[in-house]
């Protein structure tokens, strides 16, 4: 029996939020697009979204703290904001950390802060697929690691620039169930993200990551930025991705 893949859905307003809450979406990400590929939004925004969920759903709020720079004190205090208006699940993108030890560091302190709040919350750390193109330098296969060094839960592959190339431009199905395979001898759970689209399930499914990240294919003209989340499409993405 196949691995059910989980789908996290990234609202940036309350309206959007809403639908996918009625979709019955694993996880609600809160982020901002205009501040970056993890871009963070508001406290109160967070803390809305997470008041849209049903006390008796097992949906969970997940919220983007920005795609950071190498520096650990800040990264720690927009982890506890988000903490504190009630993400159950928060992401770091590790845009700064020069090499395995800056992102361990910048994520132990993450972590520390966290779970020194709430434990039950999950941490993600993401890197990024194009890392190339913006000259940073964390490799894929090291967000695996410094995840586990770093005492967080989820290991994450996103795309840094959104211009419409997405997670399968810049690394196979091959590397891609390499960093999988990595991640789970590390016991962690996978997600990958990065303008995934319909035409990349079969490839999805050939990996079969614990989670899914997607804006843009449920956006109007499929535009993570100006676009608005349409229900129509979350439920052809929900049967394309579930038949």
């Amino acid at each position: 029996m196949r691995n059910k893949i989980k789908l996290l859905i990234s609202p940036k307003s309350i309206e959007e939020a809403k639908l996918i809450v009625d979709s019955k979406i694993d996880y609600i990400d809160c982020k901002n697009p205009n501040e970056g590929s993890l871009g963070a939004n508001f406290p109160w925004i967070i803390k809305r979204m997470k008041e849209l969920i049903p006390s008796n759903s097992s949906q969970l709020l997940s919220a983007a703290i920005g795609d950071f720079p190498n520096l650990p004190g800040s990264a720690s205090l927009a982890a506890l904001g988000a903490a504190v208006s009630g993400a159950d699940i928060i992401k770091v993108g590790l845009k700064g950390p020069k090499n395995e030890n800056q992102g361990i560091k910048l994520m132990k302190n993450v972590v520390k802060t966290v779970k020194g709040f709430n434990k039950e919350i999950k941490v993600v750390v993401a890197g990024y697929a194009d890392r190339s193109r913006k000259k940073i330098s964390l490799k894929y296969l090291e967000i695996p690691t410094i995840a586990a060094e770093s005492g967080s839960d989820i290991a994450m592959l996103d795309t840094y620039i959104k211009d419409g190339m997405g997670l399968f431009d810049f690394l196979s199905v091959e590397e891609l169930i390499k960093f999988k395979e990595k991640a789970k001898e590390l016991d962690l759970k996978v997600a990958l993200a990065g303008r995934i689209m319909i035409k990349d399930i079969l490839k999805l499914r050939q990996i079969s990551p614990d989670i899914i990240g997607v804006r843009s294919v449920v956006c109007e003209a499929f535009d993570r930025n100006n676009g608005m989340i349409k229900k129509g499409l979350i439920e052809k993405l929900k049967i394309e991705l579930y038949k």
